[in-house]
């Protein structure tokens, strides 16, 4: 058997990432959209302050699946850029960091969309 903290970590972070933002909407009238989008912001914004890292490195796939680590990602690959391509990285980073997620994300939505057929 292995070290089964880096799971737990991982749990207890995702799972409170994703109790905050179910609190927001469940306790605010705000339209999900804007709860999903504030979620991306907060976590580009921490990471730009260097917040956001700490926590990835403490909880691994618990920080960087939900949201905020969504914004962390983009966040992370323009940092990486601009310090390689200069304030062209800026436009460059964010896209090469995320593209294999979102390739995957359209990908399987739409294999799953092609295969099944919804029920409505």
């Amino acid at each position: 058997g292995g070290d089964a903290v880096p799971y737990v970590r991982a749990f207890v972070v995702g799972g409170l990432l994703c109790a905050i933002a179910q609190a927001a909407m469940d306790l605010t009238k705000a339209n999900p959209a804007i709860i999903m989008v504030s979620a991306v912001s907060m976590g580009a914004i921490l990471s730009g302050l260097g917040l956001y890292a700490p926590l990835v490195e403490f909880a691994g796939a618990g920080a960087t699946i939900p949201l905020p680590g969504f914004g962390h990602t983009l966040v992370t690959g323009m940092l990486e850029d601009a310090a390689q391509w200069g304030i062209f990285g800026i436009l460059t980073g964010g896209f090469k960091a995320v593209s294999a997620g979102l390739l995957s994300a359209v990908l399987f939505g739409y294999l799953m969309a092609v295969l099944f057929n919804p029920k409505g």
